[in-house]
């Protein structure tokens, strides 16, 4: 793993996320920081190497889309559904099995193991140490991620979670269930 990079500009990413602002409404700047740090530690575990970006960044602008686009709590496969479509309908080239892989796998609790696991993993690793707050670094250092949260501040992303949940859900504790058995693998 080498260090962190930090990119304050990603053109792709805004490019890829505008599609999806009005769906995302108040929750687009939380959520666009959420992606930026995502990014930034995935690239740091895929050694910053340049032919991964285009692919992680799409990765990480869908990885939750569904939350917005489908209303569910059971995000996953609304989120590769999106992804996937427009990765057709654009005509990106991405491979759609690691596209849907990765999306599929970012909240797996032990270790992905199978196809593509350097990327998958990195993934995985990077919404892990985003998820928690930086709690699981995941083998980064607390240094690395001070720096990424300061380069990228929350803006109520994690609150905005909670509110979904209690929204979708119909309370916070039914709706913190269904995104746990949603979206939580093994």
């Amino acid at each position: 793993m080498s260090g962190i990079s930090i990119k304050l500009e990603r053109p792709r990413v805004e490019q890829l996320l505008a599609r999806y602002k009005s769906q995302i409404g108040t929750d687009f700047p939380g959520y666009r920081n959420h992606i930026y740090r995502a990014i930034t530690y995935a690239m740091c575990f895929l050694d910053n190497k340049i032919e991964h970006e285009q692919l992680i960044e799409t990765i990480f602008v869908y990885h939750d889309i569904g939350l917005w686009t489908d209303h569910e709590l059971s995000y996953l496969e609304p989120s590769e559904a999106v992804a996937i479509a427009d990765n057709e309908q654009y005509d990106w080239g991405l491979n759609p099995d690691l596209l849907r892989g990765a999306i599929h796998w970012h909240h797996k609790i032990f270790p992905y193991r199978g196809p593509n696991q350097n990327i998958i993993e990195a993934c995985r690793k990077a919404d892990w140490i985003d998820a928690s707050k930086g709690k699981l670094r995941k083998g980064m250092a607390k240094a690395a991620v001070t720096e990424v949260e300061a380069a990228f501040p929350n803006l109520g992303f994690h609150d905005a979670l909670l509110r979904l949940a209690k929204d979708y859900g119909g309370s916070t504790i039914v709706g913190g269930l269904k995104v746990t058995l949603g979206i939580v693998k093994w």
